[in-house]
């Protein structure tokens, strides 16, 4: 059984920096990619950032190019994304999700967290 469970989020100002955290347990281990997914309501599910971890590859959305960062943490078995420069369009409920290959597209992924709230509001 996988179980996913993401913490940190809250409400931040424009600018604020804020770090979210996915634990996950029971990982398939060919299942080697991790991802951070977010949605804004009446919106669709938007790529954040994936870690690969078979040539520990980081990639990120255009939009939080430069301003995120994901760290995978394999001690504590996490999965952090340390966002900065937050801006009110960085507000929506992050979803950390775990599947088999990198990609941008949500349906590709297996599992799924029940996501943490983040609203950017001055």
């Amino acid at each position: 059984q996988v179980q996913l469970v993401e913490s940190g989020g809250g409400l931040e100002r424009p600018g604020d920096s804020l770090r979210i955290s996915c634990r996950a347990s029971g990982r398939t281990p060919s299942m080697k990619v991790m991802a951070w997914f977010r949605q804004a309501p009446g919106k669709e599910r938007e790529f954040v950032a994936a870690h690969r971890e078979t040539d520990d590859r980081t990639f990120y959305g255009d939009l939080v190019k430069g301003r995120f960062t994901l760290t995978r943490d394999f001690a504590k078995d996490t999965l952090d994304l340390q966002m900065t420069d937050l801006k009110v369009e960085d507000t929506g409920v992050y979803y950390c999700t775990l599947g088999w290959q990198a990609t941008t597209t949500p349906t590709t992924y297996t599992y799924w967290g029940q996501g943490t709230q983040v609203t950017v509001s001055s």
